[in-house]
């Protein structure tokens, strides 16, 4: 597994960030169908790459007990068999779609400071320290462009928050403040970009990190709707 500390495009391959592996699965039929409804149509890889970007942020729900850390679970056709996911699921549906164009695309991940979150959600986690954050990172039009496509607009409804719009040129990176001006999101580490899915090194920073959590989502057992209690929670106060 290749990490990308530069910004080159001569570390890019077909091998590297244009295959198909057991996480970029874009020939399973689910996949190439996602990608033929969304991606069709467009005479340009900027434009397919926004309407994609858009069918994964909006058509997959946002939802963190989704997790399951395993290489069935992380799947793209996975994900879009669940219709939910999480930042990096997520992440990784939309880099198979775009490499099923020949658009290269890897993974990027961060450690970021979530501000806004349920309070049950935040309370299993033990931590507001959201560790590996997922993002895709595309290249297009001679250099690369994060895209962010986690949260749904329904649930950036619900939280207050600004969804994160993605053009093809500027960067799609989650906003400091939400609407109403508290804190959303603070980046804190930065891990760098990788050709394909670091499982493991992920695993062992969420054991780390979360370990009341932890076997809940190896094994994909949670239950919840962060969006649901979000409302609960301030309907109360």
């Amino acid at each position: 597994m290749t990490k990308f500390n530069v910004d080159s495009f001569e570390l890019v391959t077909p091998e590297v960030c244009l295959a198909e592996n057991e996480f970029f699965d874009f020939n399973h039929p689910l996949v190439r169908e996602f990608a033929a409804r969304h991606g069709g149509g467009f005479d340009n890889d900027k434009a397919r790459a926004v309407a994609l970007y858009y069918a994964v942020r909006d058509e997959i729900r946002y939802n963190p007990y989704s997790i399951e850390l395993s290489i069935d679970g992380m799947r793209a056709s996975t994900t879009i068999e669940k219709g939910e996911g999480f930042c990096i699921s997520k992440g990784v549906l939309l880099a198979a779609v775009l490499r099923a164009y020949d658009i290269p695309s890897r993974l990027g991940f961060a450690d970021v400071k979530n501000h806004l979150a349920s309070q049950r959600l935040l309370d299993q986690m033990g931590s507001e320290l959201f560790v590996y954050h997922g993002y895709t990172d595309v290249y297009l039009d001679g250099k690369w462009v994060k895209a962010t496509p986690a949260f749904n607009i329904e649930l950036c409804e619900k939280f207050g928050v600004l969804p994160l719009e993605f053009d093809g040129e500027n960067d799609s990176i989650f906003h400091a403040f939400d609407k109403g001006g508290r804190q959303h999101m603070e980046y804190v580490n930065d891990h760098g970009v990788f050709e394909t899915l670091p499982l493991d090194e992920i695993s062992r920073s969420f054991r780390d990190t979360y370990p009341t959590m932890a076997d809940v989502w190896v094994t994909g057992s949670g239950e919840g709707d962060m969006g649901a209690e979000f409302e609960v929670e301030n309907r109360a106060d």
